[in-house]
Parts: structure tokens; sequence; C-alpha cells
């Protein structure tokens, strides 16, 4: 008789920086609560439209924690790799995004709750997170997505506007998130619109940016004192400078 199989170790995952994460062979656990069905459903949802760059839901465990498959490649980490700036990966992230709104655009869900913050016009589900840190790439190609928890109906704009803010990236130059390399900024940004498909001008997303980074700010601020999380408050410090920076171009 065949003995059954030990359970596989666990392992704690990078970030994670609101919920703990960990591995087990090719399952993701992470800490569950009231919004994590509504997070399976959606994922569930995409999955079934043929989003199968995002995680599979898979229940969960025996301590109620969330199950997901596991996302086999690199997530990036600050400072970023030059590669991960690369235009290929701009328009395949936006292109993605772009995907994501239209699969969602007449998503419902009547007994949803959502963490994340659902923002009028609700337009879409957002993910509320769509950067590089939470981009699983295979050989420098994205090959999927992670960390749906915040994920909540909104504006396409809104969710647009964290991608360009990290992906571009638009952070004033003291920003140690900025990236070393040269980037030409204007032609970034309208590679990135274009590959959305957005009709938004450079201007308006400009102005969304500084109101999402404003938001993130005192959400961040919050979360990092509750928590008495230094790294958190300096992200909320990070946030507040680079609106502030960006604020400036538009006058």
């Amino acid at each position: 008789m065949a003995k059954p199989e030990k359970p596989k170790p666990e392992k704690p995952l990078e970030g994670g920086n609101m919920t703990p994460v960990s591995r087990a062979g090719d399952q993701v656990f992470r800490e569950a609560g009231p919004w994590t069905p509504t997070i399976q459903r959606l994922l569930a949802h995409l999955r079934d439209q043929g989003l199968e760059w995002v995680p599979e839901p898979q229940g969960w465990t025996k301590d109620g924690r969330e199950a997901l498959s596991y996302l086999k490649g690199k997530v990036p980490t600050y400072p970023l790799s030059d590669w991960v700036y690369d235009d290929a990966v701009l328009i395949q992230s936006a292109r993605w995004l772009r995907e994501l709104h239209d699969t969602t655009a007449d998503y419902s869900d009547p007994e949803a709750t959502w963490r994340g913050v659902p923002r009028q016009p609700h337009e879409v589900i957002c993910h509320n997170d769509f950067a590089p840190y939470n981009m699983v790439f295979r050989d420098h190609e994205l090959i999927g997505v992670i960390d749906w928890d915040f994920a909540a109906p909104g504006p396409r704009l809104w969710d647009l506007a964290y991608l360009a803010y990290r992906i571009a990236p638009l952070m004033r130059p003291e920003n140690p998130d900025a990236p070393t390399i040269s980037i030409d900024l204007g032609a970034r940004l309208t590679t990135l619109l274009d590959a959305y498909g957005s009709d938004a001008t450079v201007p308006e997303l400009l102005a969304a940016i500084v109101a999402r980074l404003e938001e993130l700010a005192s959400f961040t601020h919050t979360h990092g004192r509750a928590r008495k999380n230094e790294k958190l408050l300096e992200d909320a410090e990070n946030y507040r400078q680079d609106a502030a920076y960006l604020a400036v171009l538009l006058r």
C-alpha cells in the first residue's frame, strides 16, 4: 500500500505588505477575509473568459486561508532591472489591463464584498495594483499578474493611471524606486495609451495619476500607522511627494 504523500513545506513569499503569503508546491496560500469569496469568484470568471494569466482560485485550506495556483516565474522587486522597462513589457501590460477591463465591463456579483474601495463610475473591475511588483515573468516575458485582493469596481482610467505611474514610470527623480536609465516619458505614455486603446489625453492621464497617488498616500499612511510599519509609512510619503511633483507639471 502506497504511503500518503507528506504535505509540502510552506515557504514565505516576498511582498504581501497587507496580507502574509506563502507557497507550498504549486499552491499559494494567503490570509482570507470577508472579501475572499468575491475575489475567488472574480478569478474564476476571468479564467472562464480565457484569461489564463490570472491565478486559478482553489478554495480554502483547512485552517481557513485562501488557496491559489502558483504562477511559476520571477516577480521583480525594486530596484527594478532595466529589462522591466522594455517597450514589450509596457505594451503587453497595457493590453492585458485592457483585456481585464473589457472582460469585466458587464461583470456583476450581487453578493460581492470588496476589500478595495469601489469608485464611480463603475465601468469595470479594477485590479488596483497592476504594477511590475505584481507581475510574473519568465525569460523576461510577462506570463501572469498576481495579488488581486484589492480588486474592486471603478473607472478604467483609475487603473491605467497607476500602471502608468509604475511602468512609464512617472516618479520624481529622488524617489528611490525611480529608474536610473534614460527614458523618453512622453513617448512611453503615448505608447501606453495606444496599447491600451484609451482615448484619454496625456494631461488627463497625469491628472488621474495625481488623484490616485494622493488617495494612495492617505490609505498607505493610515495602514502604516495602524500596523506600525515603517516601510508603509515611507511608501506613503513617497506617494505624497510624487503627487506633488506631478501636480506641478500640470500647472
